[in-house]
């Protein structure tokens, strides 16, 4: 008897009314585009880039040739999905920013194993679309106000495995996590207000903790 693939692994679209048109959006915008120097590719997260940070976005990221794929309540076999059907295809950014996971972890509890393999598939599948580019991997953020619980465990958890999947040469690791921390390690209300997604006030400090790497990326890429 085989033994059957974790759900993280198999590539697989949202069953949500909007999510196939938002595909299909991206997938004009991105051929609409001259050129796509920088992808963010992920979560929530990541689409929240288009509204509580947006301004920010407009600053850091519009002049840069910059497309966002990040989807709602995306896990790790619909980002898989979506780059089955399209999304980076006959594109060579210089970078990709990818942050996802956490909703492998909140929506399904998937062990920790098994979100990791579902990220170390999606960046082996970008290394064989995308061979040119630079691969930025974020570790997924925290969530739940403190440090002992659950899905803030759970989230940890995955980031200790996948920070081994950076050689430093095309796949770069970062944790910038202590940004939205408190000293004694809480997520307070005026970072989180659920205590996962990050308010529009923290979208320039993300940005700050990127940035010195996103610039020497960029033009190493």
């Amino acid at each position: 008897m085989t033994k059957e693939w974790p759900l993280a692994l198999r590539p697989a679209p949202q069953d949500t009314v909007w999510w196939l048109p938002r595909h299909e959006e991206k997938l004009a915008e991105k051929n609409a585009m001259e050129k796509v120097d920088l992808v963010f590719l992920g979560d929530s997260i990541t689409q929240a880039w288009e509204k509580e940070g947006a301004d920010v976005w407009q600053v850091f990221y519009q002049p840069r040739s910059a497309l966002n794929l990040g989807f709602n309540g995306d896990k790790t076999e619909n980002v898989l999905w979506r780059l089955a059907h399209g999304e980076v295809d006959n594109i060579q950014p210089r970078l990709l920013v990818l942050l996802v996971g956490t909703n492998n972890a909140g929506h399904r509890m998937d062990k920790a194993e098994d979100t990791a393999l579902g990220i170390k598939q999606i960046l082996s599948v970008l290394a064989e679309k995308l061979p040119q580019t630079k691969l930025l991997l974020l570790a997924i953020f925290p969530r739940s106000a403190k440090p002992t619980q659950k899905l803030r465990i759970l989230n940890n958890e995955v980031n200790q495995i996948i920070c081994s999947y950076a050689d430093d040469e095309r796949v770069f690791f970062r944790d910038i996590n202590h940004v939205f921390l408190d000293e004694e390690g809480r997520i307070t209300s005026d970072v989180m207000n659920d205590f996962l997604h990050p308010n529009a006030s923290q979208y320039q400090l993300f940005a700050e903790a990127i940035e010195s790497t996103i610039v020497s990326l960029l033009a190493e890429g």
